[in-house]
């Protein structure tokens, strides 16, 4: 089997708008959880969200390689590609581009609410002699496609695509099928990763109805986020992009790459419980995250750290914590445990992708960083999920959670790479 490299990283978040500063600020502790500008929250309950700042698709990439038919996710996902090839040191000469895909989880288009309005009330009022109509090229901007083809053309890829939609679980699906790309021989680069965007105001909107946001904290926003906190109360909505180039190992290492980590394992399964929960037994995830450790060839006491789904609702951090109980056995108390969601909040369909970020620079840097706003213990939760303050310490394997509404569940194991063997 083909062994994979993670050879460079490339990311767009509330707390950056490049990996290098998205990293410098989760391990600061510093949240970009703050009043959403994306519309007009005034009348809603729920106001917040860790939104992108200060970002302008049109000053960092040509507009030849498509922005203008991106949606706003999709700008995010094609910048934090641009991104990672750099880092990666890729080129569209470095291989043959039937050799390179891309692998993009995110959110399935739809159209605005508010268009749909529109058309209602004008037909309404002409008796259907009119109806309002937006450019054509509007349905491209909610195409779920046309970010990935962006990609591709911008990095002349013309190998595998896959552009999958699992809600939360989305990049770490997409990462891992790219991976599964590579170890069969089908590729030997594949750009992978997620972007979203729900800042929208049906997508808070339909969250907020479901129950699942918290609507305490809008006067004090960076508190907000609370994974494995004594007081959560609901997730907080984000946007976002992280996109990482994956390589065969031999292959990177030919040409001097710069190894970021070896790409060990990766599972998929589903709870087939219920839509918006997770089973307080944690069945799911114990199978996903036992699966993907048996793949990666590490045992319990090889992984460090966890960087957890962490949403920061009830009944999701306790079923996590019971299924890393479970998973890791005697070595679960040992074991460091982190919630990036706590900074960022809930990057859906990159959120995946943004916890292999922070595996990534964790084993770069040594470091692992805090989960904030865990104030008050919960006694039911007992595993040591490095309260307000990153912790140094040597990391060399690392295991990425990510579990989705409708009962997706995705881990990735990642690790120090090994001399070829």
């Amino acid at each position: 089997m083909r062994r994979v490299a993670i050879t460079g990283v490339g990311a767009v978040t509330p707390v950056g708008n490049d990996a290098a500063t998205t990293w410098t600020n989760l391990v600061a502790g510093r949240s970009g959880v703050g009043r959403l500008t994306t519309f007009d929250t005034s009348t809603f309950s729920v106001r917040i969200g860790g939104q992108v700042r200060d970002f302008n698709l049109r000053d960092l990439v040509p507009e030849a390689a498509g922005w203008r038919h991106l949606s706003r996710a999709g700008g995010f996902g094609l910048v934090a590609a641009v991104e990672a090839l750099r880092e990666a040191k890729v080129t569209p000469a470095t291989y043959d581009p039937d050799e390179c895909g891309v692998a993009m989880g995110g959110s399935v288009g739809r159209p605005e609410l508010q268009q749909v309005v529109d058309i209602g009330y004008l037909r309404e009022r002409t008796d259907n002699r009119e109806i309002f109509r937006h450019p054509p090229g509007d349905v491209l901007l909610r195409d779920q496609n046309v970010p990935v083809a962006a990609i591709a053309r911008l990095a002349a890829c013309t190998g595998p695509m896959v552009s999958v939609s699992t809600a939360c679980s989305g990049s770490g699906n997409a990462i891992g099928e790219a991976f599964r790309h590579i170890q069969d021989g089908d590729a030997t680069l594949m750009l992978a990763g997620g972007f979203d965007a729900l800042t929208t105001w049906m997508d808070l909107l339909g969250f907020s109805l479901l129950g699942a946001l918290t609507d305490r904290y809008n006067d004090d926003p960076t508190r907000a986020s609370r994974p494995f906190d004594a007081d959560r109360s609901g997730f907080v909505i984000g946007e976002g992009a992280v996109v990482v180039v994956l390589e065969e190992l031999s292959a990177a290492r030919a040409r001097g790459a710069p190894i970021l980590a070896e790409l060990l394992g990766y599972s998929s399964t589903l709870n087939a419980y219920r839509i918006t929960d997770s089973p307080p037994d944690g069945r799911g995830a114990i199978q996903v995250m036992a699966q993907a450790l048996a793949e990666s060839g590490l045992g319990p006491a090889d992984i460090d750290y966890v960087v957890a789904h962490g949403t920061g609702t009830p009944g999701n951090d306790a079923s996590e914590t019971t299924a890393i109980k479970e998973v890791f056995g005697a070595d679960a108390h040992r074991i460091v445990v982190s919630s990036p969601k706590s900074m960022t909040g809930h990057l859906t369909s990159a959120s995946a992708a943004l916890n292999l970020l922070v595996a990534l620079g964790a084993i770069q840097h040594s470091v692992v960083p805090p989960t904030v706003n865990l104030d008050t213990a919960d006694p039911r939760l007992d595993l040591d999920y490095v309260p307000l303050v990153a912790r140094p310490m040597p990391v060399s394997g690392v295991m990425v959670n990510a579990f989705a509404f409708g009962g997706t569940n995705t881990c990735l194991v990642v690790g120090t790479p090994k001399e070829e063997s």
